[in-house]
């Protein structure tokens, strides 16, 4: 049964509705008609709210996880109040500054990512997530050091101080000189260079005679370079901090949940493509529960935000992962403002 829009409901219902989602957000806890009636706001009987809070849970707002142990929102009725009932809250002057601070410290692109997922894990209590900008690296430096019995290892420094390495399998016999001759080739010549536009110009050398490499050493930097440009192509670049935030109090109730969502947190390339999906969203985006497939077993929420560049155009994706009961209310607005931020540190 498809739920109604919250405009069909009735003010009372409405009331009692956001009373029993609110206090679920702020507690985890259900929510009983008792502690209603006590709060005194809605000036009802134990029994007329009860009689209300069985209605709600007919229309698949609400749900009762125990006998009597009062109810809390459904994934539906978490939309529903997400979309037309929830009062935002703007982050802090001191919020904001702290945000701007941090995203402001020198220091090369790679850490002002991982400075916003850890940011946002800080600030929500749950996992931060930012997706990498789909963008190739630039050489500053490459080395090739001997490793002995056939192998070298390849030293990759790009121009914003990330290094990575990797072990090549040589062709054939080359000595440490050769080694130094290609090192000192390559960064003469194509740094500056994405992986793809040096491969380019490599080859462009070869075809016209212009390598001053013998044939050995320029299949050497050919396949260098090839294996770092397959790896970027194929690997989704994912940062995820504040993954024990997901270890709450309440979270070690259900272990079984929490195993899932550890998993699903391993597999990045399904992450990176729920994250992708938001894109191009106009807005901060949420997924709740079972409305994505990823999450939806261990009963979790995303909620995700495209940052951009000066121009408008989209760099990535950030966001956190929490369970259901996140305070939509103050993320959402968090989760916007560090992408706006990040945005204008990295353009």
């Amino acid at each position: 049964m498809s739920s109604p829009p919250i405009t069909e409901l009735s003010n009372r219902a409405r009331e009692i509705f956001r009373l029993v989602v609110e206090g679920y957000l702020d507690s985890g806890q259900p929510v009983g008609s008792k502690t209603l009636a006590a709060d005194g706001t809605l000036k009802l009987s134990p029994a007329s709210i009860r009689s209300v809070l069985a209605d709600l849970e007919r229309l698949g707002l609400l749900a009762a996880p125990h006998t009597s142990a009062g109810r809390m929102p459904t994934d539906a009725g978490l939309r529903i109040f997400v979309d037309g009932m929830m009062r935002m809250s703007e982050p802090t002057e001191e919020e904001q500054a702290r945000i701007e601070a941090r995203l402001a410290e020198n220091g090369p692109v790679e850490q002002a990512l991982q400075q916003a997922s850890a940011l946002l894990s800080d600030l929500s209590g749950a996992a931060g997530m930012v997706l990498v900008p789909a963008r190739e690296q630039r050489l500053a430096q490459f080395n090739l050091v001997d490793l002995g019995q056939g192998r070298a290892l390849a030293v990759l420094v790009g121009e914003d101080g990330g290094v990575e390495n990797r072990v090549i399998e040589l062709s054939g016999a080359l000595d440490p000189g050769s080694l130094d001759r290609v090192s000192n080739y390559v960064t003469a010549r194509l740094s500056g260079r994405t992986l793809a536009e040096a491969a380019q110009a490599m080859r462009a050398e070869i075809e016209a005679g212009e390598s001053q490499l013998d044939a050995a050493s320029r299949d050497l930097v050919e396949r260098g370079l090839a294996v770092w440009s397959a790896d970027s192509e194929q690997r989704p670049v994912l940062i995820v901090r504040g993954a024990a935030n997901l270890l709450d109090e309440a979270a070690l109730e259900d272990l079984e949940r929490v195993r899932s969502l550890l998993e699903d947190l391993e597999d990045k390339q399904s992450v990176a493509r729920l994250l992708e999906s938001a894109r191009e969203a106009e807005a901060t985006r949420i997924f709740i529960g079972s409305e994505n497939r990823l999450f939806g077993l261990s009963g979790s929420s995303v909620i995700a935000s495209p940052y951009r560049d000066r121009e408008g155009r989209v760099l990535g994706v950030l966001g956190v992962i929490g369970p259901t009961r996140l305070n939509y209310a103050r993320v959402v607005p968090m989760v916007d403002f560090t992408a706006r931020s990040l945005g204008r540190r990295i353009a």
